[in-house]
């Protein structure tokens, strides 16, 4: 009972394998071989079940299923051996049974293996429920495959009736049971489609069935065993569908077309797919698994190179001609929906396999052969196009290039079809934004604005564009029509008749779409891009704001808008108007918008009812507190692009360039949704205003911004661990181009930079301050041709370069400032050389800032002393500091967590850097480097008082000096270093107000001006004993300084106020530099004949020139000035041997040649004298006073006692216009004596002496201008007392004819010099003081100066230029004086007056050509005065004898 136990359990578990391969160890003996077969057939015959016997032939061991890949040699080598012995026994059995049956032997092997087949795989159901099989299943199968191909071996197994017995019941193929039968090479898939006629219809539906299965989660065999299943049958399929064969058999072309029906059945399937869904999740995984398939990794494996390249030309051939339902109207109307971004991306990905193989040109070609030969689907097309634009940015030239070759064609043969595969493949690359494909408006103007167009050549190209263009209207969006009317087509004058006829009916198509041409925005940016055009109501609000910027600029209403109100008047009236004029709270001050509303009522283009409504509106909208903003919180395209961004973040570090590339795609086109303004380029270069003191708005712009600009930084440093800016992608490139198609974008932009870079430099992280350096620089490399930025407010005098523009908001000024700027430099610089190390040195530049690079040559020496040492010059580093390859220069440029200090260093040294200065927009020019160095706050300087001394005096005598000037120095030229320096100091005081507004911290503790003046003063004084050592060879320092400052008021602009305004500026900036000067060096002194002599004549000529135009007050220099002015005259005449002789001389020259000097030196004399006679006592001790100067304090004696009233004493022998102006300061800086000024006018009788009279005219003179003077600046002078004065001295001259010649600026005579005391502009005024003085006075001295000579003659002329006055608007307003008149009335009244005295006045008292020349100037300004002339005094009652008069 045990034994037989014992048995049994042994034969349970011994198999028949394991029983022969415990018998294969031992080597049986020749003899024992017939027993041991014996022994076998007699187990095999008790053994009937044949596929039980199958069953257990092989190992089932699940972890041998690729036993002969993965056992070691020895044990494949063992059970190989035990194998063949198994199914060599096998086959015997199954022949001997075969026998017996009377049936073939391979029949009987079909049948055992079907049904071990049917046992493994289960039920036809589980089949499609399961899709694949079991990894059980999986290896009982490829054990039972093992053991038929040992079987097909040995003859006893037959593939064809194996296959035919498998199909005979219809059932489906199982595709995983074909693979292992294709891999076992049992039955190969070629064969079984050669041989199934329904092959097609079950490997189609299988094939559909497996892409749509889906593996358990976490089954990684399993997805890999679906790949490569599908990868076999698509190898196969390709390889015998597009094998090239010569001469095939019928048999090999019916297997070859029936693989490219299969291929094109599921490329079909595919393409519904596509069609039925509009995102890839909805759009299943199964096509996208196919797609997945389609790769060129199967190129060598199942298909040669030529044979893939087949497959995948059918393939894109049959995709763009699937289903071509679209007419060309239908792809004119929905273009801009087909876009890559807007595109399924089934449809892109199966286009980038298709394409990966090929060239640009091979694709571009083939498309061309596709539009030609066959119908299309102009979707499928067009996506084609943008998915090729997209993924290969050099595309773009390929693409203009067909372009220009269908272009030629279709004007030569005037062909349509030609002509319409033209304009809708630019149509589709414009849509694509201009970071891909030019705009369609620029396409459009360069293929056919000009005269040598395409349609330029004859009437009939003419005639057949614009038929053309006529006949796609009733089609086309609306932005190209637009494209079409405003930049039309170059037409000869002869025919623009045809060219009127479609711009007719252009307007009209615009107007069935109610976007007529009236509606048209003023300043649109037309564009042929896609996306919707902006409403009327958001182009007339565009309009506003850019007219209102334009007023704020240039303080007038532009001429768009003036055109727009009269030939635009419906758009005007109806759109622009309600646009401007919506209700707000107004400020309490006038701000742009308000003031330009102002000017547009006076210029009566608002309408008074709407003007009125709208202050109305205004006022209702400031009581109900209308102060809340709202704004967009939209938030879904925001979590969009975040998503699109942190994809792109991950697809980055993947190093996936082509999906990279779709996905700024992506990223654009949500960016056009959060900012809708239009995508395209204008033509021409645009100038996006900058307002730096607003904050950027609305909410969602600023946080679309700061996350932009947050995740550049974070790919910035994800590259930057893997590999230097060098050998990085072209990444940041593609990523800057994409925000550059959007104006709005672009400008929001440079608004969140330059915030970041001037406002919160300190909360920037060393992270944040590369990443930010990085964009800044792809977005200069970016934009070498593209918009100009303007400050607002204008801090640079016009609109300049992105780099330009960020420059400028990085302040130097103080020493957080400096270590900001100088660390955000030194990344850009060392990230742009290093990014252009393996490019052409001109492309080079395009990735360093020269702005960027010109703060690092001014921070790097003053920062880091020691690298004063090695200065930069055109040839390199002076000295023996160069070196060939510093370390660590690229891994610096991305390292953050660096010290400065260092790269700095390394940057300094590295040649790249050094070549650089001998391009002349990288060279830090001298007056450059004084500009930046005056802004610096000394409180608040990163170097103490000593330290910046020692460093301006290496820049100014070490650096400067002595580099040549073409490259910014001074070429050794001391009066070159002097000149800028000067201009610098100029400048920077003139500058100071528009500074404040932008870097409003300078002023608040001092700027470097005061070192700067210590350097100039140096310069000066090195310069003047540099030239008395050499003597007089050189021109003397203060003819220099004297003609420095004459060019800079030397102005060629014609008379305004702003010209006046700014020549006063200047003048007030160069007096206080003159007064840090040394007085010595402003008066030159001469030796000649071994005799020192002074020569004035450049101070002469320069107070005569300028200064007198910017005296406060009116007619006098300030006494500081007039100080400074005569101890130069002093001190430079003690240089002299006769140092009296020779100062006595000088003044006699000024009081003859310069009236404004003298005057003033007599205004100021009672203040002047003590330190001049003290500084005469230093200079020439012993000496007396000058005989000039001793005069002057004679003269100041004699009207100091005619004002007191006490006896008279000798008049001094002086001039006339200093004894004037001595009295004229007694009574006016005194107590204004009237007796005494009365005892005066009795002593200076005009009629006892010419000289009493010439000193009374000049008096008279100077009180006038004190009278003008009154009216101009009332809070300055007493009217009163400047009218009574006049009045008085009127009263004493009445009967002279001299005192009328102080009237006439051209006729003074004797009195001309003082034309010299007074500005241009004052004495175009005397006119305006001839009639305001003379109609104040009594009714008889009136009379009396009617009766005077040359009386009329006088009152004519300043009747007349009065007139002109008041024509050009230069009339004089008397502010703050209420009780004088209105100046028509003064007109009025001078009219009055002159009607009155030209009868009175004697015929005689004119000559006829005296009186013909007044009436020519009154004919066209006053018609009356020219008649009263004529018929009071004729000159046909006059005899010739007087005409000599």
């Amino acid at each position: 009972m045990a034994l037989s136990a014992s048995c049994d359990t042994v034969s349970q578990k011994r198999t028949l394998s394991s029983l022969l391969a415990g018998r294969v160890v031992k080597r049986p003996k020749q003899e024992d071989a017939r027993r041991l077969q014996e022994a076998a057939i007699q187990l095999l015959e008790q053994q009937q079940n044949l596929c039980g016997l199958l069953r257990e032939v092989g190992n089932t061991d699940p972890c041998n299923i690729f036993r002969t890949q993965n056992v070691e040699q020895k044990q494949a080598g063992s059970e190989g051996a035990t194998s063949t012995s198994a199914c060599s026994l096998l086959a015997c059995e199954l022949r001997r049974r075969a026998s017996q049956l009377g049936v073939p032997a391979a029949a009987l092997s079909v049948k055992m293996m079907l049904e071990r087949l049917m046992e493994i795989t289960g039920s036809e159901e589980e089949e499609k429920r399961r899709g694949l099989l079991t990894s059980s299943q999986r290896v009982q199968l490829c054990v039972l495959l093992e053991s038929s191909r040992e079987l097909l071996s040995q003859g006893a197994l037959c593939p064809k009736l194996l296959w035919q017995e498998y199909r005979r019941d219809q059932r489906l193929p199982n595709l995983e049971v074909v693979y292992h039968l294709h891999f076992c090479n049992i039955l190969t898939l070629k064969y079984i489609i050669e041989s199934d006629e329904e092959a097609r219809l079950w490997l189609v539906s299988q094939v559909k069935a497996l892409c749509g299965w889906t593996p358990p989660h976490g089954d990684e065999e399993t997805k890999q065993v679906q790949r490569k299943v599908l990868s076999t049958v698509v190898g196969v399929l390709v390889g015998s569908g597009f094998e090239l064969i010569q001469e095939p058999a019928a048999a090999d072309r019916r297997a070859s077309l029936l693989c490219c029906s299969v291929l094109d059945d599921m490329l079909f399937w595919l393409l519904d797919t596509e069609g039925k869904s509009l995102t890839l999740q909805c759009a299943g995984a199964g096509a996208e698994l196919w797609i997945q398939i389609f790769d060129a990794s199967l190129c060598g494996v199942s298909a040669s190179v030529e044979t893939l390249q087949r497959f995948f030309t059918h393939s894109l051939t049959q995709t763009l001609t699937y289903k071509p339902r679209l007419t060309v109207s239908d792809a004119i109307a929905l273009q801009n929906e087909w876009t890559f971004a807007k595109a399924n991306r089934l449809l892109t990905s199966l286009f980038r396999k298709l394409a990966v193989i090929f060239s640009v040109e091979q694709l571009l070609c083939h498309l061309q052969q596709v539009l030609e030969t066959h119908e299309v689907n102009w979707k499928h097309v067009l996506c084609f196009l943008s998915t090729l634009l997209v993924y290969n940015p050099c595309a773009q030239l390929s693409l203009t290039e067909l372009l220009s070759r269908l272009l030629s064609s279709a004007f030569e043969g005037y062909d349509l079809e030609n002509m319409i595969t033209a304009f809708l493949l630019a149509r589709q690359g414009a849509l694509e934004g201009p970071a891909i494909f030019p705009s369609y408006s620029n396409w459009f103007k360069m293929s056919f604005g000009g005269g040598s167009g395409y349609h330029a050549t004859s009437k009939k190209s003419l005639v057949f564009l614009l038929k053309f263009l006529s006949d796609l209207v009733p089609f086309e969006p609306p932005q190209y029509l637009k494209v079409h009317i405003l930049q039309p087509p170059y037409v000869p004058v002869k025919h623009r008749s045809l060219l009127m006829e479609y711009v007719s009916l252009t307007k009209t198509r615009l107007a069935d779409l109610k976007e007529s041409v009236e509606d048209m925005g003023l300043y649109e940016d037309v564009s042929g891009a896609g996306g919707a055009s902006l409403q009327p109501q958001c182009q007339a609000v565009q309009d506003v704001e850019k007219a209102v910027s334009l007023f704020e600029s240039t303080g007038r209403i532009s001429a768009t808008v003036m055109e727009a109100s009269i030939f635009r008047r419906p758009y005007f009236l109806a759109r622009f108007l309600p646009a401007l004029l919506t209700p707000r709270m107004l400020p309490v001050k006038a701000d742009a918008r308000m003031s330009f509303i102002e000017a547009l009522k006076k210029a009566d283009k608002i309408p008074a009812a709407q003007h009125s409504s709208y202050v109305e509106s205004c006022q209702k909208q400031r009581q109900q507190d209308g102060g809340a903003v709202c704004l967009d919180t939209n938030d879904e395209p925001l979590e969009v692009l975040k998503i699109q961004l942190q994809e792109f973040t991950e697809l980055l570090v993947e190093g996936n360039d082509g999906e990279m590339s779709a996905q700024l795609s992506r990223i654009s086109h949500t960016l056009s949704v959060i900012f809708p303004g239009r995508t395209d380029e204008p033509v021409g270069r645009t100038v996006i205003e900058l307002h730096t003191n607003t904050p950027l708005s609305p909410e969602l712009h600023v946080k679309v911004v700061r996350m932009i600009l947050r995740n550049f930084c974070q790919c910035v440093l994800d590259t930057s661990r893997a590999n230097p800016p060098n050998k990085q992608s072209p990444w940041a490139s593609r990523f800057v181009s994409a925000l550059l198609g959007n104006t709005q974008l672009l400008t929001s932009l440079i608004h969140g930079l330059w915030d970041l870079f001037h406002n919160q430099a300190a909360s920037l992280s060393t992270a944040h301050l590369l990443g930010l350096a990085v964009f800044a620089v792809h977005l200069h490399a970016c934009m070498p041709h593209g918009p100009l930025v303007q400050l607002f407010p204008p801090t640079l005098p016009e609109p300049v370069g992105v780099g330009e523009a960020l420059s400028s908001a990085l302040v130097c000024s103080t020493h957080s400032n400096m270590l900001f700027c100088v660390r955000l430099c030194v990344a850009a610089l060392c990230y742009g050389i290093c990014r252009g190390d393996s490019l052409p040195q001109q492309q080079q530049q395009d990735y360093i800032l020269n702005s960027f690079y010109k703060k690092l040559l001014y921070l790097i020496p003053r920062l880091s002393p020691e690298t004063r040492g090695t200065p930069i010059t055109a040839g390199g580093l002076i000295g023996d500091h160069q070196e060939e390859n510093p370390p660590g220069l690229c891994s610096s440029a991305t390292d953050a967590n660096g010290a400065w200090r260092k790269t700095a260093w390394h940057l300094w040294r590295h040649p790249a850097f050094r070549q650089l200065e001998n391009t002349p927009q990288y060279q830090l020019s001298f007056s450059e480097w004084v500009a930046i160095e005056l802004r610096v706050q000394r409180s608040e300087d990163a170097l103490s008082d000593p330290e910046r001394q020692e460093y301006q005096q290496w820049a100014c005598w070490e650096l400067y000096l002595s580099r040549p000037e073409e490259q910014g120095g001074c070429g050794g030229d001391t009066r070159i270093l002097c000149s800028h320096l000067l201009n610098a100091v100029m400048d920077q005081q003139l500058s100071n107000q528009s500074l404040e507004k932008l870097h409003h911290r300078v002023s608040e503790t001092g700027t470097c001006l005061p070192d700067i003046l210590s350097r100039l003063q140096e310069l000066v004084y090195d310069m003047e004993v540099t030239n008395l050592c050499r003597g007089s060879s050189r021109p003397d320092v203060s003819d220099f300084l004297l003609e420095s400052v004459s060019q800079r008021c030397s102005s060629s602009a014609p008379p305004s106020i702003s010209t006046v305004l700014s020549l006063q500026h200047t003048l007030s900036t160069w007096n206080r530099v003159l007064l840090a000067l040394p007085a010595v060096l402003l008066v030159k002194v001469r030796s000649e004949g071994g005799r020192e002599t002074l020569e004035c004549d450049t101070l002469i000529e320069h107070v005569n020139q300028h200064q007198r135009k910017a005296c406060s007050p009116v007619g006098l220099l300030s006494c500081h000035l007039t100080s400074h002015l005569l101890r130069g005259v002093l001190c430079a005449g003690a240089r002299c041997r006769h140092s009296r002789e020779e100062v006595n001389k000088a003044w006699s020259q000024i009081s003859l040649r310069c009236p404004l000097l003298l005057v003033s030196t007599a205004h100021w004399w009672e203040r002047l004298s003590p330190v001049l006679l003290s500084l005469w006592r230093r200079l020439c001790d012993g000496e007396p006073l000058p005989e000039q100067l001793q005069l002057l304090a004679d003269c100041q004696n004699w009207a100091c006692s005619l004002e007191k009233g006490l006896p008279s004493s000798p008049v001094p022998t002086a001039a006339a216009l200093l004894l004037a102006a001595s009295l004229h300061r007694a009574w006016r800086g005194r107590g204004r004596n009237q007796q005494g000024f009365s005892a005066a006018l009795s002593v200076l009788r005009p009629e006892s002496s010419t000289q009493h009279r010439q000193v009374l005219v000049l008096l008279l003179f100077l009180c006038v201008k004190d009278h003008l003077s009154s009216l101009l600046y009332p809070q300055e002078r007493s009217l009163q007392t400047a009218t009574d004065l006049c009045s008085a001295l009127l009263l004493a001259l009445v009967d002279s004819a001299d005192w009328l010649l102080v009237f006439q600026p051209n006729e003074r005579g004797v009195y001309q010099p003082i034309a010299m005391v007074t500005s241009d502009e004052l004495n175009r005024l005397m006119p305006w003081a001839f009639y305001s003085l003379l109609l104040q006075q009594s009714a008889e001295l009136l009379r009396r100066a009617a009766c005077c000579p040359g009386f009329l003659h006088t009152s004519v002329l300043c009747y007349v230029a009065l007139l002109q006055l008041f024509l050009e608007g230069d009339a004089l307003t008397p502010a703050g004086q209420p009780d004088q008149m209105e100046p028509f009335r003064i007109l009025s009244r001078a009219k009055q007056f002159l009607l009155r005295v030209i009868p009175q006045t004697p015929p005689t008292a004119l000559s006829s050509s005296r009186l013909r020349q007044l009436e020519s100037q009154c004919a066209d300004l006053d018609p009356e005065v020219a008649s009263a002339l004529s018929v009071h005094l004729d000159p046909h009652s006059l005899s010739p004898e007087m005409d000599f008069l």
